[in-house]
């Protein structure tokens, strides 16, 4: 499992003109099964991922083609976790 830290980056300012790109990159990551949560890091610090059943070499690949990534809206960081325990509503993370 892996959490993909998304910062805003020098190009900030960009997001609006890449946005839709981007949400469609995430919806594409849905799709897939890659990504199972998503959301915003507080106060507009940009965003993050949850992915699953991927290695870590095909996430980076996913996460270079993010529009922001490749317009520097954002920078990347991929941290992974191996999940020990969960709630059994989420017992599927331990495989």
């Amino acid at each position: 499992m892996f959490i993909v830290l998304l910062k805003f980056a020098k190009n900030r300012a960009d997001a609006g003109q890449f946005m839709q790109a981007h949400k469609d990159w995430i919806c594409a990551g849905l799709e897939d099964g890659v990504f199972i949560l998503v959301g915003s890091l507080k106060p507009a610090q940009g965003g993050m991922l949850l992915a699953h059943n991927t290695s870590l070499e095909a996430l980076q690949q996913r996460v270079a083609e993010d529009p922001f990534v490749q317009h520097q809206v954002v920078s990347s960081e991929i941290i992974e976790v191996a999940p020990n325990q969960a709630n059994q509503r989420l017992a599927f993370l331990l495989n």
